[in-house]
């Protein structure tokens, strides 16, 4: 089973200088992605950027589902985050 902490330092490892924040029971995940790599990307590249990061997890079912959250850094603190 995945711990919240394994998925945020998987993610931040695929995408260097991300800030990752993860909450999840075990299985099921919610991941908040903040990086500058996705400046000029779609919504849709973006998730596909994360998932990369947990392709092999997905694959071998250690990692069920991933709900993802992506803001560049300019985003987020549109949205109020620090």
């Amino acid at each position: 089973m995945m711990e919240n902490k394994g998925v945020e330092q998987l993610i931040e490892a695929g995408l260097p200088g991300s800030k990752v924040t993860v909450t999840g029971d075990g299985r099921h995940f919610e991941a908040i992605v903040i990086s500058a790599e996705f400046e000029g990307k779609n919504p849709l590249q973006k998730q596909r950027m994360v998932m990369a990061t947990v392709k092999p997890q997905i694959e071998n079912d250690e990692l069920h589902a991933l709900s993802i959250k992506t803001f560049t850094p300019e985003q987020w603190k549109e949205q109020g985050g620090v």
